[in-house]
């Protein structure tokens, strides 16, 4: 009984996270000249940069180096925006949240899923890439939906956390970046995992980013589906990432008013 009461509960607001969603979106290219094409732009620009660096500077010897660039560089760039977006969530709806009653867990989930929607259209520059460097087009693609679903659950279990706390501790915005710039170098975005030491590779494959991250270049870039130890790690870490932000937001959430 308790959970269908939350289910229709969560139902009835339902209006209101799509209305927060599309207000995100609009702030976000409010005044822009290109809008909604800035996520199809940016991506591509970013790659274009990148693998002039890695590739010619550096050289990184990696088959394929724009599509194996922009595939991490799509979801490494979702959930950081996300996570960082869900962190200020309840914080600035805080005079929202003094005048009438809703559900506080609505405004950090509805920030991750702006985001996603922003990712979405990013997927097109993913396409575009396929598409000019000649990329055979694998069954496996078909699956594609899979690995962002683990990282939208991953995203939004770690934007509650993240919103819990800064409302209590204004120092995690400040800390969240550091960490944020150790978890990229220690995600193998623009390298490959080959030419890290040991060491480090074990400490790198503990990471849930690289794994959604290979699990999404395995269908894309290789035509390969990831074996059942890939699946069920983004499987436990994405729901025991969602549990544990979940289980944080609603014991804190009770003396937001007091913070905000």
């Amino acid at each position: 009984m308790k959970q269908l009461a939350m289910t229709a509960r969560f139902e009835k607001y339902l209006p209101l996270m799509r209305e927060l969603i599309a207000r995100d979106l609009k702030v976000k290219y409010r005044r822009s000249v290109l809008g909604y094409l800035w996520s199809l732009l940016n991506p591509l620009l970013m790659m274009a940069i990148l693998t002039m660096v890695f590739s010619q500077i550096f050289r990184f010897n990696i088959p394929n180096y724009p599509l194996y660039l922009i595939c991490g560089q799509t979801l490494w760039t979702f959930f950081n925006e996300s996570t960082n977006q869900a962190m200020y969530a309840v914080l600035s709806n805080g005079a929202l949240l003094k005048k009438v009653y809703i559900p506080k867990y609505i405004f950090p989930i509805s920030r991750v899923l702006s985001s996603f929607v922003t990712m979405s259209f990013s997927l097109v520059a993913i396409v575009i890439v396929l598409l000019v460097t000649c990329t055979p087009l694998y069954w496996s693609a078909l699956l594609f939906p899979v690995p962002l679903f683990f990282l939208l659950l991953f995203s939004m279990g770690v934007g509650m956390v993240l919103s819990a706390l800064s409302v209590y501790f204004r120092d995690v915005v400040h800390l969240y970046s550091v960490v944020t710039l150790a978890w990229m170098y220690l995600t193998p975005i623009f390298y490959s995992l080959d030419i890290v030491p040991q060491k480090v590779a074990f400490l790198i494959q503990c990471n849930p980013m690289f794994h959604y991250i290979d699990f999404f270049r395995e269908l894309l870039l290789y035509g390969r589906v990831p074996g059942p130890g890939t699946w069920l790690f983004c499987i436990l870490s994405s729901l025991l990432a969602l549990a544990i932000g979940v289980a944080v937001f609603r014991k804190m959430q009770r003396n937001f008013i007091l913070y905000l």
